[in-house]
Parts: structure tokens; C-alpha cells; sequence
């Protein structure tokens, strides 16, 4: 795991100071750095090393190939580089290797069977950059979800226009041609997602490259051309058109055939290696295979909150016991927590507003006291069925669609007079198991689905933080995403799978993965998810919708694998996700500091939102008539962002 950084053009780079650029991103790679520079073509390459995997000087970057045709610098892990590499000595018998990294083995595969051909055979996540000296020609690379960040794009005029790229913006902004003019459409895009969807940043004229895409830019052709060589959509189109034909036993045992290759895979590290486990479905499967594959105790990291509601680390504790884990747990203080939030506008880099950032980065915090890689379950709700909406879209729309849709209004708007918190405490009320966790706030979003016209205008409300959010973000017109203008041709799959190929397509790269990224990057800890190998997404895909979702019950066939090492009453339990209070924190402890950056006056003078919505919600829900904390936490988490651009300008 690295950051990289690089210009091409410009006539500033023989004059830039390297070390300046990769010190920014020093939390990625914090083991060493390095730098190639070719005059004449007027490229530089820049890198900040986590050693992971052949820990010597062979494995530093930046990297030339064996004929000394390309030169990288490599962020991510290619899991099963020794199979390619294996692969390359048949083809070459006197193939010479200088160390052991999967970065030389990627070259290797560069010279050997070209760029797109190389991505194919691999498994991993990474973000790369590569200069080709044949052809004078860069190009960058992303893996096929989207594991790892890369950002790109044309600044400065003249001689002095440069095309630069990395890992995190901070390392963009420091070279003098960087321009920083924010992007009031792509604001409005947060201010809807809580997070800029690629292709889109903060800034005009950066955009991240998507995931699965190749983007080639040179000096004579300086308009970027892109190509896909992976297509979560065309995944799901061709599961849904193929599906596993297979029965119930034949499926249990080739996912648990899978995920264990793919958890095996993963734990390939020459440092300390760990895995979060919060005792939900999904962490629980990776440790459960982590330990089955281990002569040791796996080593095991979950935090917990002394508010109930929030906290997982019971159930955690309890799933470590059963399988014998090490585990480390940390209970977190409201105050704890809290300060980390001043932290989260230099972390994150641009504005973003998934408030379980904060346990996150607490998260990757403990575990970085004891290991330097650490493995995830995220994605498992995306690819088996596992989110409330996609069990509640699938019992309810077709029954909702039936009722006329002033009687849903109603509905609606009768949910939602009934602030959050006294639904939470009205469901205190249900006695035993069949208790909801966040009941208000489920509720409240559960509210869209009533007045929603289609499924995909259903989904579109459920992920929309602000519905008009043009109307808030002054000066603005919403871009096209794949929600809107550029959506996939998803006809062939049902409402549910539709959902879940959007999620996979958006709200998992943008959102999810982009959470954990910086929050782990952060404290300079690798993080990694074998849900993610593609050949599982593969597989999961193909699987008939009735293996995900059946009798009610979410991940069904995941589940199936999980009991066959956890006992099922250690797992069964209501979805609780993984937050924290900011409702009632903006309330309390938080509320001074949010009035300072709501405030109508500073609002107006910075010119970025329309002042009234903002305080009507921010009135309504000091009140606790509303819970508008999610709103209200994205125009705060851009707030904070601003103040932040203002400070290190």
C-alpha cells in the first residue's frame, strides 16, 4: 500500500520540489520514498512506500520493467502475483527477478502481454501510473471496484500546463500551476450523495479515474483517452442472463470455496496482519476464514460505545471467543470520538459526509497499534442482498405501487412528523428480539418508498441526501452520473438487483471504499476486502435472487457459510451498521461548534449555499421536532472543508 504522484509537461518540473509533493501523502507510505524524472519528456513520477510485501530495496519504487521499457509507481497488492509470475517463467525460462514484489511481477507481465492483458490475469486492488518510453505515453490504471483512489487532470495554461495525478488531492495541490477553483456542480452532487461520485472532485478540472478504467495521455495527444477492461454493470447484466443452475448445497460450497481462496490470498504479508470484526455477518465470515487458514490466533479489532445502540463490540467479543481470535477491543468516549472530527477535512481531502468516518478512522487507529495490514468485510451487503432497502423494496413495492399515491403522501408525511427520536422510543416498547435498532431512523428513510413513482425513482430518494440540491448549492447545475443521465442498461436485472448493481457501481467506490481508504491510509494502515475479489462479485452475480434474499432473511446463502463456523445465535441479531450519535451530539457538546459554521451571516459572505433551508433545518432539528442530521452534516462537513482550504492556502 503507497500513495503516488506525478506531472507530465510543464516547464516548473525541473525546478519542483519533490520532496514537498510526497511528504503530503508520507501517511500513505511512510517506509521510504522515491522519484523518476526524465527531462525531456517532462515527466516525474513520485512515491511514498508501506512496505508490505518484499520488504528490501528490490520492492521500492519507482520501478523500471526488466527491458527498462516502463517505469511505475504502484499503490495497492496484486494477490496472486506469484501464479503470474509463475506463469511468466514458463514463458521465459531465463526470466531474472530481483526481489519478490508484486509490483516487478506486474512489469514483467507489462512487457510480456501488454497493460490490459496484465489487469485481466490479476486479483487486487491498486492505482497505478506508467510511463511508457516507447511511446512517450502515461497511463493510469484502476482497479476494478475501486478499492484505491486516483485523481487526474490538465491545470495551468500555456508552457505551463501540466497533467497531473495521485493518490489524494493534497499531493496535487501543491504544485504552483494547481488552480483550486471548486466545482459548485460537483457540490451539489455531495450535497445529494454525501460524497462526489467519480468521475467528479471538489476541484474543476480534476476528476477521479473510475473504476475498471485504463486512461492514456501524452504530450502529442493530450486529450485523455479511457478504455474499460472490467464492467461491474456488464457483471451483473450477464449473471442475471446466466444464472448459477446449480442447487442450495452446490452453492454454499462453492462460495465457501471462493471467499476462502480469495481470504487465503489476502493474507499474503511479510508484516503484521490483522482483520476488523464487528460480530456482524460479514466480518464474521472473513475472520472465520482467516482462522480456519492459520496456525495462529488471527488478531482481531472492534471498538464499542457505551450508547447500546451503536454499539457492536458484545457481539464481536463473543464471534473472537467461539473462534479463538486475539482479539483487541477499545470502548470509545463520546469525547473520543469527537476529536477526531476536526481531523476529517485534511483526512478525507474533499468534502465527505459519512459520518461513520469517526469509528472508522478509531477503528483503523487501534488496530495500527498491532498489525500494518488489516482485512474487512465490507461489500458483503452490496453483493449478497444484505441493506434494509432491499428487503423492503422487495415485500412492499408492489403492494405500495397499488395505493394511490395521495394516500402514500399521506403516509409518508405522517412518518415523518414523528421526530426519530420518539420513534426509538416507542420501539423500547417491543419486547424481545423483534426490537429495531435505530427504529426512527429507518422509519424516516423508509418514508421515500411511499412517495417514490418507480423503483429506480425509489432508489434515487433513498440515496439522496437533499432531493433538489441545486436549490441549496448557489450558482449550480447537477451533472450527470449514473444515476441520472449516464445509468447502465440494467433491464435485464429485477428491481432488487438493479439496486444492488447501482450500489455496486456508486455508492461502494465512492462512499464505502473511499471511507475506509483514507480513514485507514490515514494512520498509515493497509485495509483490505476479499469480498471484492473479482471473482466472487463474479459468482455472486450469477447467483439466483432467491439465494441472496429468502423467507425475509437477508445474505442467505452467506449466512449458510458463516453457521458452518459460528453458531447461528451468535450471529443473529438485528442490522445495526456502524455510527454514531451525530444527531444528538449537534444537539449537545457539537452544537456550538455547528453554529458557527451555520451561520447565516458566514453563509451568505462565502457565497456557496442558499442560507434559509439550511437554518430552517438546522432550527428544526435543535428543536427535536426533525432529525436532519445527515443534511446537516453534509453542508457541516463542507463547511469544515472550507475552512480547512482557507487555512493552508
Amino acid at each position: 500500500m503507497c500513495g503516488i504522484v506525478g506531472f507530465l509537461g510543464s516547464s516548473n518540473l525541473s525546478s519542483l520540489s519533490y520532496a514537498e509533493q510526497l511528504i503530503k501523502i508520507k501517511h500513505r507510505g511512510p517506509d521510504s520514498d522515491g522519484s523518476w524524472f526524465n527531462e525531456s519528456d517532462k515527466i516525474w513520477l513520485g512515491h511514498r512506500r508501506l512496505a508490505i510485501v518484499d520488504l528490501s530495496v528490490a520492492g521500492q519504487q519507482p520501478m523500471v520493467s526488466p527491458q527498462a521499457r516502463y517505469v511505475i509507481v504502484f499503490n495497492g497488492e496484486i494477490y496472486n502475483h506469484q501464479i503470474m509470475r509463475d506463469e511468466l517463467n514458463k514463458q521465459n525460462s531465463n526470466s531474472i527477478w530481483r526481489g519478490t514484489s508484486d509490483t516487478e511481477t506486474l512489469l514483467a507481465g507489462f512487457e510480456a502481454w501488454g497493460i490490459e492483458s496484465t489487469l485481466k490475469k490479476s486479483i487486487g486492488m491498486f492505482a497505478f501510473a506508467v510511463w511508457d518510453k516507447q511511446n512517450r505515453a502515461l497511463t493510469l490504471g484502476r482497479d476494478r471496484i475501486g478499492e484505491k483512489p486516483l485523481y487526474f487532470g490538465w491545470q495551468g495554461l500555456g508552457d505551463k500546463r501540466v497533467f497531473m495525478f495521485g493518490s489524494e488531492l493534497k499531493a496535487l495541490k501543491g504544485h504552483p500551476d494547481f488552480d483550486g477553483t471548486i466545482n459548485r456542480d460537483a457540490l451539489a452532487l455531495y450535497m445529494r450523495h454525501n460524497c462526489i461520485p467519480a468521475p467528479y472532485s471538489i476541484y474543476q478540472g480534476i476528476n477521479k479515474l473510475e473504476p475498471g478504467h485504463l486512461l492514456t495521455v501524452s504530450l502529442t495527444h493530450q486529450e485523455p483517452k479511457s478504455s474499460v477492461y472490467w464492467s461491474a454493470a456488464e457483471v451483473a447484466k450477464q449473471g442475471a442472463l446466466q444464472p448459477f443452475a446449480g442447487s442450495d448445497a452446490q452453492a454454499i460450497d462453492a462460495l465457501e470455496n471462493l471467499l476462502k481462496n480469495a481470504v487465503g490470498q489476502q493474507m499474503m504479508a511479510d508484516v503484521p496482519l490483522g482483520a476488523f470484526l464487528s460480530g456482524g455477518i460479514d466480518s464474521s465470515t472473513v475472520v472465520s476464514l482467516m482462522q480456519a487458514q492459520s496456525s495462529q490466533k488471527i488478531k482481531t479489532f472492534s471498538i464499542g460505545f457505551d450508547d447500546a445502540t451503536y454499539n457492536e463490540a458484545e457481539s464481536a467479543k463473543a464471534v473472537a471467543t467461539h473462534l479463538g481470535t486475539d482479539h483487541t477491543e477499545l470502548y470509545v468516549t463520546s469525547q473520543q470520538a469527537q476529536s477526531v472530527i476536526p481531523l476529517l477535512p485534511s483526512l478525507y481531502d474533499e468534502p465527505f459526509a459519512d459520518s461513520s468516518q469517526i469509528p472508522t478512522y478509531l477503528v483503523s487507529q487501534l488496530a495500527k497499534q498491532h498489525v500494518t495490514v488489516s482485512l474487512s468485510g465490507d461489500a458483503g451487503d452490496e453483493l449478497f442482498c444484505g441493506y434494509n432497502r432491499y428487503m423492503l423494496t422487495d415485500k412492499l413495492w408492489r403492494k405500495l405501487s397499488l395505493i394511490p399515491s395521495s394516500m402514500r403522501k399521506f403516509l409518508s408525511d405522517g412518518i415523518m412528523a414523528v421526530s426519530p427520536h420518539t420513534w426509538n422510543q416507542l420501539s423500547t416498547l417491543i419486547p424481545g428480539p423483534e426490537r429495531f435498532v435505530n427504529l426512527g431512523d429507518k422509519l424516516h428513510k423508509g418514508a421515500g418508498v411511499l412517495t417514490a413513482s418507480s423503483v429506480d425513482s425509489l432508489y434515487r430518494g433513498l440515496v439522496s441526501h437533499w432531493p433538489d440540491p441545486t436549490a441549496i448549492v448557489l450558482g449550480s447545475q447537477e451533472p450527470p452520473t449514473l444515476l441520472t443521465g449516464n445509468m447502465p442498461d440494467l433491464n435485464a436485472l429485477s428491481p432488487v438487483q438493479r439496486m444492488m448493481t447501482l450500489d455496486m457501481l456508486t455508492y461502494l467506490p465512492d462512499d464505502i471504499l473511499t471511507k475506509v481508504d483514507r480513514a485507514a491510509m490515514g494512520v498509515s494502515l493497509e485495509s483490505r476486502v476479499p469480498f471484492l475479489d473479482h471473482r466472487v462479485v463474479e459468482f455472486a452475480s450469477s447467483l439466483p435472487q432467491a439465494m441472496k434474499l429468502r423467507g425475509g432473511q437477508t445474505k442467505w446463502v452467506l449466512r449458510q457459510v458463516l453457521y458452518r463456523h459460528v453458531p447461528k445465535a451468535l450471529i443473529e441479531r438485528p442490522k445495526m451498521g456502524f455510527g454514531i450519535p451525530i444527531y444528538s451530539w449537534l444537539r449537545g457538546p457539537l452544537r456550538e461548534w455547528a453554529e458557527d459554521l451555520l451561520n447565516e451571516s458566514r453563509l451568505q459572505q462565502e457565497g456557496f449555499f442558499d442560507p434559509t433551508p439550511i437554518r430552517k433545518k438546522w432550527a428544526e432539528h435543535l428543536s427535536g421536532r426533525k432529525n436532519w442530521h445527515h443534511q446537516l452534516w453534509d453542508v457541516l462537513m463542507f463547511q469544515a472543508w472550507l475552512e480547512n482550504e482557507k487555512a493552508t492556502a
